[in-house]
């Protein structure tokens, strides 16, 4: 599976309703950065019950 942005290999792969989108490295990295300084991340951690190591 490609990076849906580019055209590396997709390091990581996220699936919602059936649809599955690959991202390379970089672009995980960018998109996870754009999370944090929104509120989308807290909103993640929610819905998927991550808890911290401690």
């Amino acid at each position: 599976m490609n990076c849906h942005y580019c055209d590396r290999t997709a390091a990581f792969a996220a699936e919602s309703d059936g649809v599955k989108v690959g991202l390379c490295e970089e672009h995980f990295r960018e998109r996870l950065q754009e999370l944090a300084e929104s509120d989308g991340l807290e909103t993640l951690k929610e819905k998927v019950d991550v808890d911290r190591a401690e």
